[in-house]
């Protein structure tokens, strides 16, 4: 993706989250210069992988098939003993984020408003294929049986339990906006703990056509932000 790209899509991101009455961080908005005298203060910010996250999961089409987050929380199990993450991510209308689940990770996933979001769900077998199970889910604490990859729709103030080794996809309803969507879960490493079921990737490769506006997770280490 070019960075001009990615710059645009966060100035859009705010203004969505100020319409949302949605309220990030302050330093959500630091330029990278605003970070200078502020790293060794900030270390979970950068060793935690808080803040800006976008990709097209190398579609090369960001509209079609991506996805843009901000990390508020995150708990780093080789640093601290925090064992929870909070996210919060736009998702469009038709903008997929493609089949994956977690090794680890048992996630909520929150419709906070605006549109409807569409999942669909198929439980993975012992060779991490997709199985064509019934899938059973919790929404809001009560059970649902669902016919695997049949589509399940959060509006706005509905929620899903994800877990472990459960197959997801998801994308915005066509006609009813872009929705703003909450996780909170179970320390999350997206380094490591993402099974995608076609091999594509989580960080995109970036054309850096332009300074950046904000900082993205992954360029705390491409700036020596980072620790190891």
């Amino acid at each position: 993706m070019k960075r001009s790209e990615i710059n645009k899509r966060i100035s859009d991101a705010k203004l969505f989250f100020s319409q949302m009455n949605f309220h990030l961080p302050p330093w959500a908005f630091y330029a990278p210069s605003d970070w200078s005298d502020r790293i060794s203060s900030s270390a979970e910010v950068f060793n935690n992988m808080l803040g800006w996250d976008l990709t097209d999961f190398g579609s090369g089409d960001f509209s079609k098939r991506g996805l843009l987050l901000f990390t508020i929380r995150n708990g780093n199990p080789k640093r601290d003993t925090k064992p929870y993450a909070e996210k919060i991510m736009i998702v469009e209308e038709n903008q997929e984020t493609p089949l994956h689940f977690h090794w680890s990770k048992m996630e909520d996933i929150i419709n906070r408003g605006g549109g409807n979001l569409v999942l669909e769900l198929y439980r993975s077998d012992e060779k991490e294929a997709m199985a064509f199970h019934e899938v059973e889910v919790l929404t809001d604490g009560v059970m649902r049986r669902l016919k695997a990859g049949s589509s399940l729709i959060l509006t706005p103030g509905e929620s899903i339990c994800l877990t472990p080794g459960l197959y997801h996809r998801f994308y915005g309803e066509q006609g009813k906006g872009k929705v703003l969507v909450g996780e909170v879960s179970a320390v999350n490493d997206d380094t490591s703990d993402n099974r995608f079921h076609d091999s594509i990737g989580r960080f995109p490769e970036i054309d850096e056509d332009c300074e950046p506006l904000h900082l993205l997770v992954q360029d705390y280490k491409k700036f020596n932000y980072a620790g190891n």
